[in-house]
This record gives C-alpha cells, structure tokens and sequence, in this order.
C-alpha cells in the first residue's frame, strides 16, 4: 500500500505541476483535461482546458492534481501539509527554496532538535510544505 497526496487546484494545475516537476524531478505521466472526459463538450470553452487529472512521479513517489471542476469551486487546502524528507541537506535546501520561491516561508530551514534541517513554507499556490532533512535523533 502507498498513500498517494491529491491536490486541488483552482486553474493553476497544470503551472503547478511543471513548477514541482522543475524542482522535484521525475516526469509528468499524465495531464487529462475536462475537455476530453465524458461531457467534456458541455462546458464552458475556458473550462475545457482545465486539468481534470494529472500525475507526477518522482523518486517511487507520485503526487496527483486536478484543477476544481467547473461545478465544484476549490476552497482550499486546510488543516494538512506535504512532507518531504530528505538524507542530501544540499537537496533538501534546494527544494526547500524553489517551493518557497514566490510562496511564503512559515519557518525557515533550519537545526531542529529532531533534524539536521526542518522548516515549512506556503508555496505559490496554496500548498503547505514540510521539509524535513537529516534526522539527527
């Protein structure tokens, strides 16, 4: 078994997963769009283009997205953040500061007792981060 984050997006779907694929690695195995889906001819042109499935695999990991559908607007990601951990500080400071970029940093990348590096940040779409890198316990 392996928990799988999805994650909602309201239009900036696509943007989003190529801005994690920079950063993170891996390839983009699938970008669906409502257009395409079952009643995908019903809607709205500028709805057409949103992403109504998309898959980035990185590192054995995957991390799936959708833009909100039409019918369904997105309220937000509350009460949950993504974990990434790290044994590479250099990379775990490399990502830490391109998810950062344009986001906010809720806690800077620092010595932790728990970790060499931990922080959190807010990146440029809503999506809270955990960065943690070099457990020292």
């Amino acid at each position: 078994m392996k928990l799988s984050p999805y994650v909602f997006y309201s239009g900036t779907c696509e943007e989003a997963i190529n801005h994690y694929q920079r950063i993170l690695g891996g390839d983009i195995v699938m970008m669906s769009r409502y257009g395409d889906g079952p009643g995908g001819e019903e809607l709205a042109p500028e709805a057409k283009n949103l992403v109504m499935h998309g898959r980035l695999v990185f590192e054995g990991q995957t991390l799936m997205a959708s833009d909100a559908h039409p019918s369904m607007p997105n309220n937000g990601s509350h009460g949950f953040s993504l974990a990434l951990n790290f044994t590479d500080l250099e990379k775990a400071e490399r990502v830490f500061n391109g998810l950062a970029e344009g986001g906010s940093v809720t806690m800077p990348l620092q010595k932790t007792f728990w970790a060499e590096r931990f922080g959190m940040l807010t990146d440029r779409y809503g999506i809270e981060w955990m960065i943690n890198a070099g457990e020292s316990i």
